[in-house]
C-alpha cells in the first residue's frame, strides 16, 4: 500500500512574462517516512530547478488511490463515499476515502474516475471532485534486483 507525502518546495520561477517570481508548489511522493519523502522531493526537482530550492513543508497526505492519466497534465481530488450496510442493524454506513484523478480538464478527470472505479465491487458516491494545486506525482521507484557486492569482494567491472 503507497504512503503518500504531500511535499511543497520553494524555489525563484521564471514568469511567462520574465518576471522572477518565489513560489511554494506541491507535489506528492510516495516514501515510507518523512526522511525519505524530503530526499526523494529533492532527487526528483533537483533536473527540472534552477538555482537553490528547498523543501519548505512534508505533510502525510489522506490520499488511498491514484488515477493516472500520462495525457493529463493537471490532478484532482474526488472524495468517494463507499457505502456498507450494517448486518445488525441494517443502518447503511458511508465511509469516505480520497483519490486523485489526473484529467485535463473536469470532464476528463470525471471520466478517467469513473473508468478507474469500474473494477470496484463495492457501492460509492462521488461526493466531490475538485481541482488541487499538485504539481505533479512521484511513486515509489522499482528497486534495483541485482544484489550489491559483499563488503569483502572486489566489485566486477
Amino acid at each position: 500500500m503507497a504512503n503518500w507525502f504531500e511535499c511543497k518546495v520553494r524555489y525563484d520561477k521564471m514568469m511567462e512574462n520574465g518576471v522572477v517570481k518565489k513560489v511554494n508548489e506541491p507535489y506528492l511522493v510516495d516514501a515510507l517516512s518523512f526522511t525519505e519523502a524530503e530526499a526523494r522531493i529533492i532527487e526528483e526537482q533537483t533536473p527540472f530547478i534552477s538555482g537553490e530550492f528547498s523543501v519548505s513543508a512534508v505533510k502525510r497526505s489522506k490520499i488511498s488511490e491514484i488515477f493516472r492519466d500520462d495525457t493529463a497534465d493537471r490532478w484532482y481530488l474526488a472524495k468517494v463515499a463507499f457505502i456498507t450496510i450494517d448486518e445488525k442493524t441494517a443502518a447503511e454506513k458511508r465511509t469516505v476515502s480520497q483519490i486523485l484523478v489526473a484529467g485535463s480538464d473536469f470532464d476528463s478527470a470525471c471520466s478517467n474516475f469513473k473508468e478507474g472505479m469500474k473494477r470496484t465491487l463495492a457501492d460509492f458516491d462521488l461526493v466531490s471532485l475538485s481541482e488541487t494545486p499538485i504539481m505533479d506525482v512521484y511513486g515509489m521507484k522499482a528497486v534495483s534486483s541485482k544484489p550489491a557486492p559483499a563488503a569483502d569482494q572486489p566489485s566486477e567491472q
